[in-house]
């Protein structure tokens, strides 16, 4: 009774798999056009960053050129920069003076974001950069630190084959509209609000 109950689960198992086979099959010969994809990770919940400079590492094995542009963070090291600088094939700069309620001078912002704006829009318009990440940008626009009309003219204006990533939470919906990938990080439980401190390799 028992090997034909397990019989009868493994030819269960089998048509599904092979149904399920049949739809991605068909869905991936559907996907037919290449192009540069414009990716958001937003959300209150952690892993924005984290993902993008998973995608970071992704791009070096492919010997992808790469920029990286960091708004907001500023006011000490991470890992990630310690790391990925250590690459030729990586531009990277921190822009920010540090998180907003800790450098309270709006204007100060607003111009070191529009610094950062500035390298990144260089970026943008050099085909020879095939990934960039903008990292918290999100924050830095939804702060009223960048112009929307401006990072979506220079989004839109950008090399067909350039993939570019935004992070930060809060991303506007003009934004969200014209992606091709979104993702929301969704906050169900940090440690941080358990009292433990930013950790390296983790937070930092």
């Amino acid at each position: 009774m028992t090997d034909n109950t397990n019989s009868a689960k493994e030819q269960r198992y089998l048509k599904r798999m092979q149904r399920k086979k049949e739809i991605i099959d068909e869905k991936i010969a559907q996907a037919t056009e290449e192009r540069g994809v414009l990716l958001i990770h937003t959300g209150n919940g952690k892993g924005k960053s984290s993902s993008a400079f998973g995608m970071v590492a992704r791009a070096l094995g492919h010997d992808m050129k790469v920029g990286i542009v960091q708004f907001i963070k500023g006011s000490f090291s991470t890992g990630e920069e310690a790391f990925f600088k250590r690459f030729d094939e990586v531009d990277y700069h921190v822009m920010g003076d540090g998180f907003t309620w800790e450098t309270q001078n709006i204007e100060q912002d607003k111009k070191s974001a529009q610094a950062a704006w500035d390298v990144a829009a260089r970026m943008l318009n050099d085909e020879s950069y095939q990934l960039i990440v903008l990292d918290e940008v999100n924050i830095a626009i939804k702060n009223g630190l960048l112009s929307l009309e401006q990072v979506l003219k220079d989004l839109q204006s950008r090399p067909e084959m350039q993939h570019v990533v935004l992070t930060g939470r809060g991303a506007k919906d003009e934004l969200i509209e014209i992606a091709d990938t979104v993702t929301e990080m969704r906050d169900i439980k940090h440690a941080f609000r358990a009292g433990i401190k930013a950790q390296h390799g983790v937070e930092l």
